[in-house]
């Protein structure tokens, strides 16, 4: 799997036809295929292209809606 650092990661917003990725606990999620995610954005309130995972834990869903989408990378965050 192809490791992710939170520049890199920046790359992929959704924007402009680019895909569409997420990090959470240390995965990077493609969320590219999802409806919520059009555009880069989700519910006006999450961007692509970023580490979710403070956000996420806090969201009204479970982040078990992230088995739903595939897992395409590691995200190291540097």
């Amino acid at each position: 799997m192809k490791t992710f650092t939170r520049k890199e990661l920046t790359r992929y917003d959704g924007k402009e036809g680019r895909p569409a990725y997420i990090a959470y606990q240390g995965k990077v999620y493609d969320v590219s295929g999802s409806f919520l995610w059009k555009g880069g954005r989700h519910q006006a309130l999450h961007e692509a292209g970023k580490d979710l995972t403070e956000v996420l834990d806090g969201a009204p869903h479970g982040p078990d809606l992230l088995e739903r989408v595939p897992v395409i990378g590691i995200f190291t965050g540097d």
